[in-house]
């Protein structure tokens, strides 16, 4: 209920001319966008993790109307450089795309060559070995199977039914609810794998069917569009790891990047990004690693303030429940980071 009513607001913001009028006044210097997949062929388009998709065709519009709206489109090492100087040079924009999943390749790059517009691509290296399972995506394919799976949640055995769709929406809620807040990152992937044990799915699948490999990663970084961060290794919750192995996870994420690609990455990205998983000890831990910046999912434009917090930037993101201009006006005229941000326009951890 809460997503269909900021939705609608921030259609209200877009088509009803509120946006065109705050931009001017709270839409900040500039925007990082947040992406995850791009792509026209979805398997599941009513899934559970719809949200995380556009179309590639979207895209082109979004960034066709942001060009028509005055902005730049620079990469992350030019917000960092804007931001320092105190020198915008006009509205800017960086895009960002979180996991280095493949269509982010064939599917989003051909979109970018056309408008000559720079990406990060966020990669953690345990998801592109395989050494790390795309939770969220071997949870869908487990509730798709049909099956009955068990789970021991707070002591409790409890069978989840998923012969429906019904049951398969709400075995896919609470299980997940339950993996990233209960279950410990550590042992998260153990029990995964016993549910996909149970349902019959190869909990690797996901990895090799939608994320690139280290030839298709090295291919993206020759590319002179595309900046190749760093997402932790194994895609952790920081915030739920002690200092020292969310220190570790950091590190080693740049030091894996620099042996497959011959250079450290300088961003970084939070895994999941929100309030209860990068806090005020994250941007530090982040800041001792090395990186230059580091964004987080919290909603925001940046303002002129966020150059004293380059390892906490808000970013506006960009998914399969906001597929509509109106709705990205809304976003970029500053006016919903009001909304969302208790009228604060300077959004930190």
């Amino acid at each position: 209920m809460i997503d269909v009513a900021r939705k609608l607001a921030f259609l209200l913001i877009g088509y009803g001319g509120l946006g065109a009028l705050a931009r001017p006044l709270v839409g900040g210097v500039g925007v990082i966008l947040m992406l995850h997949r791009v792509t026209a062929f979805l398997d599941r388009p009513e899934g559970p993790n719809r949200h995380l998709t556009i179309t590639p065709e979207f895209l082109d519009l979004l960034v066709g109307e942001m060009k028509r709206l005055g902005y730049a489109f620079v990469s992350m090492d030019e917000v960092v450089t804007r931001l320092r100087s105190g020198r915008s040079g006009g509205p800017f924009a960086a895009l960002t795309a979180d996991d280095a999943y493949r269509d982010n390749l064939v599917e989003a790059l051909p979109v970018l060559e056309s408008h000559g517009a720079p990406i990060t691509i966020y990669v953690a290296p345990g998801l592109t070995s395989g050494t790390a399972d795309l939770w969220w995506e071997v949870l869908d394919a487990i509730v798709e199977a049909g099956k009955p799976v068990t789970a021991t949640i707070m002591g409790e055995k409890r069978t989840f039914e998923c012969a429906t769709s019904r049951d398969r929406k709400g075995a896919f809620l609470e299980l997940s609810d339950w993996l990233t807040s209960e279950v410990s990152e550590e042992d998260q992937r153990q029990v995964l794998r016993g549910l996909a044990e149970q349902a019959g799915v190869d909990a690797s699948a996901p990895n090799r069917q939608l994320l690139m490999d280290w030839t298709e990663v090295r291919r993206a970084a020759s590319h002179p569009l595309v900046t190749i961060g760093a997402h932790t290794v194994h895609h952790c919750n920081l915030k739920r790891l002690e200092a020292g192995k969310a220190l570790r996870e950091m590190h080693r994420s740049r030091s894996l990047i620099e042996a497959e690609l011959g250079e450290a990455p300088q961003h970084f990205a939070y895994p999941y990004g929100y309030e209860a998983a990068a806090g005020m000890r994250e941007t530090h831990l982040a800041r001792e690693a090395g990186f230059a910046s580091a964004v987080t999912t919290r909603h925001g434009v940046l303002v002129s303030g966020h150059a004293a917090h380059l390892h906490a930037l808000p970013r506006l993101s960009v998914n399969g429940r906001h597929q509509d201009l109106a709705a990205m006006r809304a976003m970029l005229s500053g006016a919903t980071t009001l909304m969302t941000n208790g009228g604060r326009r300077l959004v930190t951890v």
